[in-house]
């Protein structure tokens, strides 16, 4: 009897911590779904590491999905007057949100 009640809990445990698993919506388009979410993302992400102002500067940053439908581009403009040095660059999955690179040219 003891060992018919130890094979039921053995079969019972999988489902037991699936259901204690939490619950997590995923958008059908993914979390970065257009252009607007894909560079308020960017915004948050660069302005800590480069500051709010130069950040600003460049605005507004623009944004593409890729070919593939996966990831998004964004980048900012030259600031003007100066018209010269680099802009910030970002990709960031449209899946899931995961920044997938960040730089700055100079």
């Amino acid at each position: 009897m003891a060992a018919i009640a130890i094979c039921i809990g053995a079969l019972l445990l999988p489902h037991a911590l699936r259901s204690q698993q939490p619950h997590s919506y995923v958008p059908p388009e993914g979390f970065v779904p257009d252009k607007r979410t894909a560079t308020r993302i960017a915004e948050a992400i660069l302005d800590p590491i480069y500051g709010a102002d130069k950040i600003e500067a460049e605005g507004p940053l623009d944004a593409k999905l890729n070919e593939a439908g996966d990831v998004w581009t964004v980048w900012g403009h030259l600031p003007k007057p100066a018209n010269k040095g680099g802009v910030c660059y970002v990709e960031i999955s449209e899946a899931d949100a995961r920044i997938l690179r960040v730089t700055h040219g100079r």
